[in-house]
């Protein structure tokens, strides 16, 4: 009896069975994301840049140290109080000589100043530094024809975090939140009292509420310069 010869499977239809499952899995699987931070960091340092002089108490240092530890000034914080502290160096309610000393923002010293800027930039159109001068006294006088005269944070004024190497995300992430829900909600509290509104509802598209916001970002400024992490260690 004649043997019947086995028949070969066809190979070709399995190949794009299974290149079709993998387009599949492709675009029906979704990834998890990493979310980080939205800040908009600050312009490069331009080389010939000399810093002003800073006083000690226009500083707020904020430590994450690598035993996950935070410290404020210096002293051991918990995360829970870096709000309160955050609050007190923008508003210094005492006048106290270890916080910055709020400078005012009355109409005519900012006319004034507005003025001195427009003549340095009818002297030299093209100095971009002029231009942002101008810009700068331009949005200070919105703020005080809105607000009325205000006090805020002086020039110098920063608050400085830094970060071990091995400090955990996790703890650099609390201090971060912290620090924008302090700042937010001192907004927001000054919106209600003027406008009625949270900072936080005002529109940038909406025309009535940029210079609300523009005033309010003029009495409490986003003041955060993050240092390049140290080496690990504990302090």
């Amino acid at each position: 009896m004649a043997r019947r010869e086995s028949g070969e499977i066809n190979a070709g239809s399995m190949a794009d069975i299974a290149f079709l499952l993998l387009i599949f899995f492709l675009v029906t699987t979704t990834m998890d994301k990493d979310n980080g931070i939205m800040r908009q960091l600050p312009p490069p340092t331009p080389d010939d840049y000399v810093p002003p002089p800073v006083r000690e108490r226009d500083v707020f240092k904020v430590l994450a140290n690598a035993n996950d530890q935070l410290l404020v000034e210096g002293n051991l914080m918990e995360i829970e109080n870096l709000g309160d502290a955050v609050k007190q160096f923008y508003t210094n309610p005492e006048a106290s000589e270890d916080l910055p000393q709020l400078q005012w923002m009355r109409k005519t010293d900012v006319q004034n100043n507005l003025d001195i800027a427009k003549a340095n930039l009818r002297q030299a159109p093209n100095d971009n530094e002029a231009r942002k001068n101008v810009k700068k006294w331009e949005n200070k006088l919105k703020a005080v024809e809105l607000l009325g005269d205000y006090q805020t944070l002086p020039g110098s004024a920063i608050i400085s975090m830094q970060n071990n190497r091995g400090t955990s995300y996790n703890l650099y992430v609390q201090v971060q939140n912290e620090l924008s829900v302090a700042l937010n909600e001192l907004r927001d509290e000054l919106s209600l009292e003027k406008f009625s509104v949270k900072f936080s509802d005002l529109d940038p598209k909406n025309e009535q509420d940029k210079p609300k916001i523009i005033a309010i970002r003029q009495v409490y400024p986003q003041r955060v310069s993050e240092a390049e992490a140290r080496s690990t260690g504990g302090g």
